[in-house]
């Protein structure tokens, strides 16, 4: 099984273009933002940390974490942001890996791996992936597509370029359907060299 990494900033198309490859027999789809969600619930280890840490403040009438809250803690100071990651993220590798594990015995042949921080962050096991792809798109193409969405204020929540090393730039200007093919055919030679270094 292939697993691929797809990160870049807000309005590059990784959801989309993720979503639309995952339509291919074998191929399926991992949403690492709705995993990280999913660790944020009560009873999850990340949930009294993140209490511990950012204090009672940051959670709901209904005992949920308040991700609005959340986030303004953190938007503007670096060190609670540093914080933030390195609990939740390294959570997120765990949960991951466990995923990995079960689409491999499902024979999954491609498994897609999406997220916002994919490329960026320093918590992810970049071990876990054949190949990480980043996409990128000019700030004015991502601009329109996020203001199209309704989401334009998402637009500097992610840098613009990736923060690791060794990951593929993909340009992601163009439509879904022309960003899907070229990450295919990137796939379709990962298997061509593997294939030649058997």
């Amino acid at each position: 099984m292939k697993t691929i990494g797809i990160g870049g900033p807000p309005g590059c198309g990784k959801s989309t273009v993720a979503r639309a490859l995952a339509h291919d027999k074998g191929t399926e789809w991992i949403d690492l933002d709705r995993v990280a969600k999913g660790l944020y619930r009560p009873g999850n280890e990340v949930y009294y940390k993140l209490i511990a840490r950012f204090g009672p403040g940051i959670v709901t009438a209904d005992g949920e974490i308040d991700r609005s809250a959340l986030a303004r803690l953190v938007f503007s100071d670096g060190r609670a942001r540093a914080d933030l990651d390195a609990i939740v993220h390294p959570a997120v590798s765990k949960a991951l890996r466990r995923m990995i594990a079960e689409r491999q015995k499902s024979g999954t042949k491609v498994l897609l791996v999406e997220g916002a921080l994919i490329g960026l962050s320093p918590h992810v096991d970049y071990s876990l992936f054949d190949a990480v792809i980043w996409l990128s798109a000019p700030r004015e193409v991502r601009r329109a597509r996020l203001a199209e969405a309704g989401r334009e204020d998402h637009l500097d929540r992610v840098p613009d370029f990736p923060t690791v090393p060794g990951v593929i730039t993909v340009d992601a200007t163009g439509t879904i359907a022309e960003t899907a093919e070229k990450v295919q055919a990137l796939i379709a030679r990962l298997d061509e060299h593997a294939a030649g270094a058997k």
